[in-house]
Parts: structure tokens; sequence; C-alpha cells
């Protein structure tokens, strides 16, 4: 499919320059051009008033009526699953009961006997293993061939994969390798008109884009961890192994060893149920010292915005918002942070949100259920010597 402008039609309006979301038209000559840009999604066609934009050639239709099913990509940590396999598995048995399929599991390597048994407690109704020793070890070459050989053998119609660091590696491998769509970092998935409908923001978080996938199956995206809750719902589900045969080509890395690093507060703040974020307004990384003290009398984590984590006063590793991590702690203390709405994104879902600030206009204020107009450097100590006592 093309798109063009018609130059002895077009006015010269420049109104298709503002409907275009990828910034693809400028004007030259008095006249509209659609530049390399263009993502073909045919608003500037409906926009323009005289019909000078013309689409030539028609998105070609397949049939995706052969694939069935909503499966899930669970990932293993330690001697179980990370927090976001489950769930992802909860949403998926809420997708799959709207679209009348089964919500299933896919798992690689040995040893997943106990993360089968904990799936079919989260609604999985079968569970894939693919038990290959060369699987027991993460490559984003050997996991994206593994699971394309899956989708090829059993066309699963929908497949969530977890925004981590191994999912957001080898996803897109597999989407690449067979010419499907990946809708990344997604905060909310339902059904409309039996499609996935994929939903993530946009624009720098100022707009949630809604993204289907009609033409390619399994419809696939990745999910920030702390987007949907598990919810417990037991089946007595199938375990199916399957052999899958790993060619040298995907074997090519080798892993020589795997380093953890410390992270502020001792947790991790994706798994943390109290985390104590600091923004621009901590003033300094002696800010963040004072928030660490704060974190350990609590027993949580520190977190930080993107503005902190670039002033270098913390890791990137406990960025909170839309290019860091998504939370969702029992209680989060937003210390000097306005709220901007690339971090609310990222942590309005918590269950109680204490923010501190001098601006009684902050932004963080508008998604706290309890505020302190002050300064965080006479706020925070006292909180510690309370805490102390």
């Amino acid at each position: 499919m093309k798109i063009w402008v018609k130059r002895d039609e077009c006015t010269g309006c420049g109104i298709c320059i503002k409907t275009c979301p990828f910034g693809a038209i400028e004007m030259v000559d008095g006249k509209a051009l659609i530049g390399d840009k263009c993502m073909l999604c045919g608003a500037c066609v409906k926009a323009c008033p005289v019909g000078a934009i013309k689409v030539e050639g028609e998105r070609e239709e397949k049939d995706v009526s052969g694939y069935h099913d909503v499966w899930v990509f669970a990932e293993p940590e330690g001697d179980g699953l990370k927090p976001v396999s489950l769930e992802l598995m909860s949403k998926a048995r809420e997708l799959a009961d709207e679209l009348g399929e089964r919500a299933c599991a896919l798992l690689l390597g040995p040893g997943q006997e106990n993360n089968a048994k904990t799936l079919h407690r989260y609604g999985a109704d079968a569970i894939y293993i693919v038990n290959r020793p060369e699987l027991s070890e993460f490559r984003a070459e050997s996991y994206a061939h593994t699971v394309k050989e899956m989708i090829k053998r059993y066309r699963p119609s929908v497949l969530l994969y977890p925004a981590t660091k191994k999912g957001r590696a080898f996803a897109p491998r597999v989407a690449a390798g067979l010419s499907l769509g990946l809708t990344a970092d997604c905060t909310s998935l339902s059904i409309k008109d039996g499609m996935l409908l994929q939903t993530r923001p946009a624009f720098g978080g100022n707009i949630m884009a809604d993204i289907i996938s009609p033409d390619t199956r399994p419809q696939m995206s990745t999910v920030r961890p702390n987007v949907f809750k598990a919810v417990e719902r037991p089946v007595d589900g199938d375990i199916i192994e399957v052999d899958i045969d790993i060619p040298e080509s995907a074997m090519l890395v080798d892993l020589l060893e795997e380093i953890k690093s410390e992270e502020p507060g001792g947790k991790r703040i994706d798994e943390s149920d109290i985390i104590v974020a600091g923004g621009a307004g901590m003033g300094g990384p002696e800010g963040f010292s004072m928030l660490e003290e704060l974190a350990e009398l609590l027993g949580g984590a520190v977190g930080a915005t993107r503005k902190a984590v670039e002033l270098g006063w913390a890791p990137k590793s406990v960025q909170v918002g839309q290019s860091g991590t998504t939370v969702s702690p029992e209680i989060y203390i937003a210390c000097g942070i306005s709220g901007a709405v690339q971090h609310l994104v990222g942590m309005k879902e918590s269950g109680l949100i204490i923010a501190i600030n001098k601006d009684p206009e902050a932004p963080i204020f508008s998604v706290a259920d309890y505020g302190i107009v002050g300064d965080v450097n006479e706020a925070v100590p006292a909180m510690i010597e309370m805490l102390k006592k």
C-alpha cells in the first residue's frame, strides 16, 4: 500500500501536517509532501478536505481463522516464577474466557514441574514445556528459535511476554523472524471485535495508543510488571512436553558469569511492598542517602525519577516511570517529586501514596492519598527520628 499527494489538487492548507502522528508530512513549494516516516496509518487521507491524498493498493487480508488460544511466556526466577508471569497468566485467563478459548503457558528449560503446578493455580488450561538442557541458561537466540517453532506447531492466537530484560531481548527476534507485529510495554489489554486491543503510552506518555494486529497471528505484546493483578483461579489443566531441535546457530553465545547488582535499600523496586522514591527536589546524592535510611527502617526499597537518575543521584535500575519500571507497592512515598506524567504512569496504581513537596500545586498531590507541603529535608529526618523511637 502507498499513500501519496496529488500535487495539482493540493491546496496547501496544512491540515494533513497537523493530523499526521508521525511527522511524516512537510510543505514543499506550497504543496504537501509525504516523506519516509509515513507508517501508512491513513490519518491524512481522512483529514484532507479536498481529497488530494490518494491511496494506492489495498492491505492484504490474511486468513487467521486457524489460530486459537491465549499464551503466556512464563519466565522462571530462582526456584519459582517471576511475579509478572503470574500477573500475565491471570490476564490471559480473563482474555481467553472472553474469546471462548484456552489460556496456556509456555515454560522453557528443565526442572519446571513445580512452576507448572503454580501456573495451573492461576488459570492455565494447558502448559507446554520444552525440556531441553540448552534452555537451562537464557540465550536470546535459542529462546527465540524455540518460541518460533512452537508458534508454527501450535498456532496460538495471542502470545504475551513479560517486559523484562529477557522478554524484551527475544520477543522482537520472534516478531522479526516470523514477520509478526509486537506491541511493547503495554499497560492494558482487552478484546475488541474478537481481536486483542493493546494499549500503551505514546508521545512521551501524553496519550495512550490503542494498537491492533488484524493481519498477523499470534498477536504479541510485552507487558510491564505490576500492571495486572495476579489472581488465583485453579484449573485442572494439561501438561504437554514438547521436544524442539535447537541448532548450533542458536547457541553461539555462552554465559560466563551472572552478576547481580546491589540496589539502594537492598530490595528491587518491582518486588517491594514499600518504596521511598526521590526526585530532583532531593537536591543531590546526599538526599538519596537519607532516603536509603528511611527505606531501610521501613523494610522497603529506594526509587527515583528520571531526572534524579540523569543527574547521577541514583542508578537506572531504580527509575520509576514510563521509561523505567512500573511499580504498585502497598505504600509509595514520593519525596521531592513534582509528578510529571511520565512518572505518574509508573506508580499511580500503588496502594497508598504519600507525597512530600514544597509546591502545593505539584501534580503529585493529584494522585496522593496523603500530602505534606513542606521541605523534604525537614520532613524525612522527622520521619526517620520517629521510626527510630
